[in-house]
């Protein structure tokens, strides 16, 4: 697994210092993610490098970096860790309460005309609380993506950057809930149970099959939408890049053979909605029999591997195994997109090199692009359930927010955002 890693470097300050160091990171065969001086005094620069490296990587690279006379090796920073030190999120109050007559009116004893309000029509709780602006994200943390089942705590970073982006980017409350539990049917009846206090929820990083069964028996159960973003939410952004992918490659997208390589949480979702948008020939491949049988009674065409690479002319991979796509297997033409995170099946310059006219990952085709707005616009419509219309409308406002060769756009746009959101809401 490829992770961060990163790097304080100190440089004298004069002309090509830094073109050494990061001569040598090129010839460890490294790839920077980042660059940043951090300051400049008596005539040295501080950098922080950021480098993908994997936990196997050779870290003699420090030493050949400290050996360079122009460059001093200082250490690792903890970046990553500081910007999660006391957690992503927080509680406030929407209202200043600076008066005694504030404190009377928002707590005791105006707050019991509310009460009875909302006990005589509870509908009126999503114009009186924050139900109708607040959204829950779920996990019992048994398929992290990359990670696997690290557990719900470990899972905890996770949702809350996902609450840290619903307050970002669409402004929505959003609350991290742990379950400790991987049996569907008690993870229902305890997602039941707490579901009065949202307008909505977002399920994340349950492992399939039990995500489906979860998902399905809420959507029962509950009169407000509940999402599986694995499923929807990747479904939603992969249709919007295939559609600009294929525009891009000057191809009718219904005339395309799709392949799917993957067909857990993320794959199954992906090839409904390709379905739903009405494309018809899509071929899946999986090592597990059940996924491959579920595959087939949605009306998938059950392939391999090989196959796919040899015969499909877009080809969307969410296995989460790194370089299971080897360059070789490559056809002149396609159209890939290697999703797993944090290593993907095939690195995108690879498959350009060896003949693909576009290749994409998953840092790029991220579900972030999409969720936001799906649940900004269902809360807005008040609708009661997510369908296949609002996920179809989603994805293709999607793809026409994306600029020039995008396949998908900036998802740090809250214009993208507010723009989805309404496309959402319109067709609710």
């Amino acid at each position: 697994m490829k992770i961060p890693e990163i790097l304080m470097i100190e440089t004298i300050h004069q002309p090509g210092s830094l073109a050494r160091v990061l001569q040598v990171i090129a010839d460890a065969g490294l790839t920077i993610d980042h660059l940043q001086a951090l300051r400049r005094e008596q005539g040295r620069t501080l950098w922080e490098i950021t480098l993908e490296m994997d936990e196997e990587a050779d870290r003699s690279l420090y030493a050949r970096i400290d050996e360079l006379p122009i460059a001093h090796f200082v250490g690792k920073s903890d970046r990553v860790f500081d910007r999660h030190k006391g957690g992503k999120i927080r509680t406030v109050s929407a209202r200043p309460i600076n008066t005694q007559q504030i404190l009377r009116d928002v707590y005791t004893p105006g707050v019991a005309r509310v009460c009875l309000a909302i006990q005589k029509d509870p509908k009126q709780a999503f114009d009186y609380t924050a139900v109708g602006n607040t959204v829950a994200i779920v996990t019992n943390g048994t398929a992290v993506l990359g990670l696997g089942n690290v557990g719900a705590l470990a899972a905890l970073p996770v949702m809350e950057g996902k609450a840290a982006l619903f307050a970002t980017l669409v402004d929505i409350n959003a609350v991290p809930i742990l379950l400790d539990e991987t049996d569907a049917d008690r993870c229902i009846d305890h997602i039941a149970a707490i579901a009065g206090s949202f307008g909505a929820i977002q399920l994340e990083d349950f492992a399939a099959p039990q995500c489906f069964a979860i998902e399905s028996g809420l959507r029962e159960r509950l009169h407000c939408p509940v999402l599986h973003d694995d499923q929807h939410g990747t479904a939603v952004v992969v249709l919007a890049a295939v559609i600009n992918a294929t525009r891009r490659a000057g191809r009718e997208l219904g005339d395309c053979v799709i392949g799917q390589i993957g067909l857990g949480a993320a794959g199954i979702g992906i090839v409904r909605l390709l379905m739903c948008a009405g494309i018809g020939r899509v071929l899946g491949a999986d090592i597990n029999e059940s996924a491959r049988a579920r595959f087939a009674a949605m009306g998938g065409k059950s392939s391999t591997l090989e196959d796919i690479m040899g015969n499909c002319d877009v080809v969307i991979a969410t296995t989460g195994v790194r370089g299971l796509i080897r360059p070789a297997m490559v056809r002149k033409g396609q159209i890939i997109l290697a999703l797993s995170n944090p290593d993907c099946e095939i690195e995108p310059a690879v498959a350009l090199q060896h003949g693909a006219e576009i290749a994409a990952d998953g840092k790029g085709i991220n579900n972030v692009v999409a969720f936001p707005g799906l649940f900004k616009g269902a809360l807005a419509a008040r609708a009661t359930r997510f369908t296949d219309a609002m996920l179809l409308a989603a994805a293709r406002r999607v793809a026409e927010l994306g600029h020039g060769d995008e396949l998908v756009p900036n998802p740090l746009d809250r214009d993208v955002h507010v723009a989805v959101a309404a496309a959402v809401e319109q067709a609710v």
